[in-house]
């Protein structure tokens, strides 16, 4: 799993940088919640590179452990998103809920939904890519 922590912690830091682009680029010049949703689906695409040349360099065993890698990169997203920007930056707790309501256009749930599946989708690429492959 460690291999896996090391890769959620790249992961941060593209969601960073995605962030960062938003507020000095498109951010500045789009409403704020279309900035949003174009920021989460850019994080999107971002994270599903990262998470695909995750699972080619080290492939998960088992669909159950592509499923446990996911919900650990959920939790530990989760946990660092209201601990550091409660704690640390300060956002009050209302804040930092309303980013879960999809009535209000809010789509960050729907990137965790993807951060849970990625990397059983991969695994069951990798898997279908290796048996595909004719022997020589």
């Amino acid at each position: 799993m460690g291999r896996y922590a090391l890769a959620w912690l790249v992961m941060l830091l593209v969601a960073v940088a995605n962030g960062v682009v938003r507020d000095f680029t498109y951010g500045r010049w789009l409403p704020a919640s279309p900035a949003q949703q174009v920021s989460t689906l850019g994080a999107a695409v971002l994270l599903g590179a990262v998470i695909g040349w995750v699972a080619r360099r080290w492939p998960f065993a088992s669909a159950r452990q592509a499923w446990r890698v996911g919900l650990a990169w959920v939790a530990a997203t989760v946990a660092f998103e209201f601990l550091f920007f409660h704690y640390g930056a300060g956002h009050p707790w209302d804040e930092l809920w309303a980013n879960y309501d999809l009535s209000r256009g809010r789509l960050w749930p729907l990137l965790l939904l993807w951060l849970a599946v990625a990397p059983y989708l991969f695994y069951r690429l990798n898997r279908r890519r290796c048996t595909s492959v004719p022997d020589s």
